[in-house]
């Protein structure tokens, strides 16, 4: 009994020292138990009007503490080729998760637009914004979808720090280095400067930025 109890304890302690740490519990709780996200497979979707159909990941919702790992798992299920797609509908969320996931999304070749999908493959436009917007700029190719609207906001952290001023800076140094290295020029950074409030981008600024790289209807 003794002994048990001492094997219970070493396993017990450790775990509550986990969960103490500032976000553990979130990352436990998105990881182990109901993820943030959603995720649907598409057989066929038709994104630039071509008629050339590809397999798509559809994933909805807040990017969590945890959504990098998950994200993963859904991609390895989905078992995309080179040029499939992943269609993007968030609100935003965690940054750092947010820039995972877009690595991920290059590193496999992928390519991203703003839409959700139904059974059929048919497109209907959505929203991507805040830390989404990390996400959509992995693509290998970003396609703009009519009607569909990217989001850009001022990134600030979450936590209590002590500079402000070196924490809003190191943010924005990972947002732009980040962005650089996806080939999204400098602009959207002024833009992400301008308001802590979403500022909806129209289809000119974001060609512009070259964060829409196809707009619709262009194959």
């Amino acid at each position: 009994m003794i002994i048990f109890v001492l094997l219970l304890m070493s396993i017990v302690i450790p775990a509550y020292r986990d969960l103490s740490q500032p976000g553990a519990w979130e990352f436990w709780r998105e990881r182990y138990v109901t993820a943030s996200m959603t995720a649907t497979v598409i057989a066929d979707v038709d994104i630039d009007g071509s008629g050339r159909g590809r397999r798509a990941l559809a994933i909805n919702g807040k990017i969590g503490s945890a959504s990098a790992s998950w994200f993963r798992d859904r991609l390895n299920e989905a078992r995309l080729s080179p040029g499939d797609a992943v269609l993007l509908s968030s609100q935003g969320g965690a940054l750092d998760q947010a820039a995972i996931m877009g690595d991920v999304i290059r590193a496999q070749r992928l390519v991203t637009a703003v839409a959700t999908a139904d059974a059929s493959g048919k497109l209907r436009a959505a929203s991507c914004a805040s830390a989404c917007v990390l996400v959509y700029a992995g693509g290998e190719t970003r396609y703009g979808i009519e009607g569909s609207r990217l989001g850009v906001h001022r990134f600030t952290t979450a936590t209590q720090v002590s500079d402000p001023l070196a924490e809003a800076q190191r943010i924005q140094g990972m947002v732009l280095n980040y962005m650089t290295r996806m080939g999204v020029s400098s602009k959207i950074i002024e833009a992400m400067s301008q308001t802590s409030d979403i500022r909806w981008l129209s289809p000119k600024e974001a060609l512009a930025m070259n964060l829409i790289t196809r707009p619709a209807g262009r194959s």
